[in-house]
């Protein structure tokens, strides 16, 4: 759902002055008064920036001395009438890449949202810690899913090296019954390698990779909360907390500091080995879970074949002495409980719970007749409420049924076009309403004036696609498919684009390369809200990498769309513009092949330097994903997908998981608006709240997507149903006001 970028246009009309000079003059008779405008404005607005970020470095020395804020009013009188912004694929329109080119490095300063507080405009805050607890995960997940394709090929070699000895086999004896050999010489068969022990564990070689880059968030173990991880925090292994440095070993159960730490300054006066954190598992036959008291049996002497009982004494050293350390210093340890779970690939999900304080510890016989060490925990008081147990973690809040569905509004609002009903639920609104003013539409619906090109061969593959060798579309991809088979299909990574088989190919349905074509598997649901208006999320886990949605709707020329003030669901195809780092756009990973649209020199590409050419609008007609909001920090991601054909401008858009969902989380991705680029009639800048939640919200939207949601809620009588908004609209359709109620 991208709106235009108006600063693609701006990048180009000042790297390309002569393509900008011809692109105005003769496409004239294409280009609609609108676009004109906007790339009028959007010329001017990026020359004022530029001009602005070479005083950049001078405001913030001003600043640092007490003269920040000059010059405000300046720029203000500067601003003229402006268009908007639509949503772009690259996600997040990157502010800084002009700012570092500049500078040099990007100022840890926040934006004043607000203005006027003397804060340097343009100038973006450091991430937040829950922010690069987030950017960690993502990164471990990128290297488990590359191993897990090493893995997945590993595996098939071993198959077709088995078939390939069977058949040998074969050979040898029809060749014998042939020839009519009674010979009674020994033939020694030639067994399969055995590669069970070459077997590795994709999640350990990943920590390991990352071990081997530095790229563990927290290496150092810390006492106490690890900055951006809450109370709540769901891992879905242990080498994700290994990853982040939240429990730095994937296996043992207790974490602590060793002799090495008694030689810093903060530590001179601890005795160690100390305690960090702990895992309950139920690995251990006599631990006692109370949740806000806990019996904790110390590690080791237990069987390693997972039948929890206890085979030999345990002894008071490392961990059992950390802990018993922990009770004499009265230093609390992080606790994180492991519950079953299907969701993930090691079958269970870890929670933390919080700080406990070892209160007592003591020696005893076991069950099984041995000695072990008990430890006393106690959580700490003031902390957020535990949330989990083995029943709330399995079923949560999750709907097991249609009657037990709150607020139901709609039972299927896809109307039976979907393979899994879409039910719509709204607890906000009095009286309920369920949402209207559009036809649902499970796929992309083609305007009168665009032709989609002509099918592409394709690849020669029968049956599944196997060999990325042999086959023309994972030569496409970097000689390598997108995709592992993991829980259905995983795109590994974000890619500018991504080239999956066609019609014309050789393979079937089920090939792992036709990942995004097989429609929704996740049972979602559209749910109102008091503030953002309809919203989207699953009943299932959704794991990275997981194709969610496509973004369907009617495919038109840009020039052709609407006013955006009347319309909040046009996405523009702007792939090549992101491909091409247009507009400040984050390139991606480029190992694709892109041969047709590199070269040519046509104009309507000259124009798409600037502009993307088409979009897709899902104001009257479109699927689950029009419902879909905007996250400062979302968990989907938008990717381009092709496969009929390859024209990347007629792409199809597709949202894939960027994170671990769990269920019932709402769906989010970036809108990508740029900062203050939206103007209103009256010239003025139109500051919209973000009410996404996240920790680094921009705090407001450029342009509010949700107008056009409650727009809808009207009744025939001209009454607004909608709780969250009030439209007030002029003659000309503009939306003038909007408050809440």
């Amino acid at each position: 759902m991208v709106v235009q970028s108006p600063k693609c246009v701006q990048e180009s009309s000042i790297s390309n002055g002569e393509v900008s000079l011809r692109t105005d003059s003769e496409f004239q008779k294409r280009v609609s008064p609108r676009l004109k405008e906007k790339q009028r404005v959007e010329k001017e607005l990026l020359v004022r920036r530029r001009v602005e970020l070479l005083d950049d470095n001078e405001e913030v020395v001003a600043s640092a001395v007490g003269g920040g804020g000059g010059g405000s009013e300046e720029k203000s009188s500067e601003k003229k009438k402006k268009t908007y912004k639509r949503r772009c694929i690259g996600g997040n329109v990157n502010q800084e890449e002009e700012k570092k080119k500049v500078n040099g490095e990007v100022a840890k300063t926040a934006e004043d949202s607000e203005a006027g507080n003397g804060a340097v405009k343009g100038v973006v805050a450091e991430k937040s810690d829950i922010a690069k607890v987030k950017e960690t995960i993502r990164l471990f997940n990128k290297y488990y899913l590359l191993l897990v394709q090493e893995e997945e090929k590993r595996c098939r070699k071993v198959e077709a090296d088995k078939k390939a000895s069977k058949v040998s086999k074969s050979k040898k004896k029809e060749s014998k019954a042939t020839k009519g050999s009674k010979s009674k010489k020994m033939v020694v068969p030639v067994l399969p390698e055995d590669t069970k022990s070459k077997a590795k564990r994709p999640d350990l070689k990943a920590i390991s990779k990352m071990m081997e880059n530095g790229e563990i968030l927290y290496p150092e173990k810390r006492i106490g909360n690890i900055p951006g991880i809450r109370v709540g925090h769901q891992f879905y292994s242990r080498a994700e907390m290994v990853a982040v440095g939240f429990h730095s070993h994937w296996l043992n159960g207790i974490d602590y500091m060793g002799q090495s730490y008694s030689k810093l300054e903060e530590h001179k006066d601890k005795t160690f080995p100390l305690a960090v954190a702990i895992v309950l598992s139920g690995m251990y036959e006599d631990d006692l879970d109370n949740a806000e008291d806990v019996l904790y049996t110390g590690q080791g002497g237990h069987d390693l074949t997972g039948n929890k009982r206890q085979i030999q004494d345990q002894k008071m050293e490392r961990g059992n002495l950390a802990l018993k350390n922990c009770v004499e210093q009265k230093i609390a340890v992080r606790v994180i409980r492991g519950h079953e779970s299907k969701s993930s690939y090691c079958g269970k999900v870890y929670t933390y719970d919080g700080l406990y304080q070892v209160v007592h510890y003591w020696a005893e016989k076991g069950i099984s007749g041995y000695t072990i060490f008990k430890y006393r925990l106690r959580r700490q008081d003031g902390q957020p409420l535990l949330t989990t147990n083995q029943v709330q973690f399995s079923y949560g809040r999750v709907p097991q049924s249609v009657s037990e569905i709150r607020g139901l509004v709609c039972e299927d609002i896809t109307g039976g076009q979907e393979d899994i009903p879409i039910p719509a639920t709204n607890l906000v609104d009095d009286p309920p309403v369920a949402p209207t003013g559009y036809k649902y539409c499970k796929s992309i619906q083609v305007a009168k004036n665009v032709k989609l090109p002509t099918n592409v061969t394709g690849c020669n593959c029968n049956g599944k696609c196997v060999d990325p060798r042999t086959c023309a579309c994972a030569r496409l991809n970097g000689s390598d498919f997108p995709y592992v088979s993991r829980d259905g299909g995983r795109l590994i990574e974000a890619k500018d684009v991504v080239f999956e088989c066609g019609p014309n190919c050789g393979c079937g349905p089920d090939c792992l390369n036709r990942t995004s074509q097989r429609g929704l598997k996740y049972r979602l649901e559209v749910f109102r809200t008091p503030k953002k208006g309809w919203a989207v999320r699953s009943w299932d886990f959704i794991p990275s990498g997981a194709p969610v949605c496509e973004y369907t709707g009617i495919l038109m020329q840009t020039e052709d769309t609407d006013s955006v003030s009347e319309n909040n669901y046009i996405f523009d195809i702007d792939c090549l513009q992101t491909m091409r780092g247009l507009g400040g756009r984050e390139r991606r990973f480029r190992d694709v092949s892109v041969p047709t649209i590199i070269s040519s020199d046509r104009h309507d590409d000259l124009r798409s330097e600037s502009v993307p050419e088409f979009c897709i609008d899902a104001g009257s007609t479109g699927n689950i994903a029009r419902f879909i909001n905007h996250s400062c920090e979302p968990n989907l991601f938008v990717q381009c997908v092709l496969s009929s054909h390859h024209d990347i401008k007629l792409a199809r858009i597709m949202l894939f998981a960027a994170d671990n969902i769990p269920p019932l989380q709402e769906l989010t991705y970036d809108y990508g608006y740029a900062l203050d680029s939206v103007y209103g009639p009256d010239g003025k800048i139109k500051q919209m709240a973000c009410y996404c939640g996240a920790p680094d919200c921009r705090k407001r939207l450029r342009k509010e997507r949700r107008f056009i949601l409650a727009e809808k809620t009207f009744t025939q009588k001209g009454t607004v149903s909608d709780r969250s908004f009030q439209l007030v609209r002029s003659a000309s359709g503009l939306i003038q006001n909007v408050s809440k109620i």
